[in-house]
């Protein structure tokens, strides 16, 4: 199933991404620093939610209180109540 959420206090405006069985795949972030986030989805593929989640989860970025990887834990957080 395909996901778009909408990030919030990050560089990044959006983050699209697909899930099936429980796995994390075709992630992709609108804005931020490109190479980093084409790294953090190269990272991510094919992972299980919950171990992204895990390992995301809490990673501040400039002292915002969040930062691209943990809102993808966020997105993927909001998607558990849908699945």
């Amino acid at each position: 199933m395909h996901y778009n959420y909408k990030t919030n206090g990050t560089c990044s405006k959006e983050i699209d991404f697909e899930i099936n069985d429980n796995k994390l795949s075709n992630v992709s972030f609108t804005g931020g620093c490109n190479g980093n986030l084409k790294a953090i989805a190269s990272l991510v593929e094919g992972q299980d939610i919950d171990e992204v989640i895990k390992r995301c989860k809490g990673i501040n970025c400039n002292n915002k209180g969040t930062s691209c990887a943990d809102q993808l834990a966020k997105a993927l957080e909001s998607t558990k109540v849908k699945l």
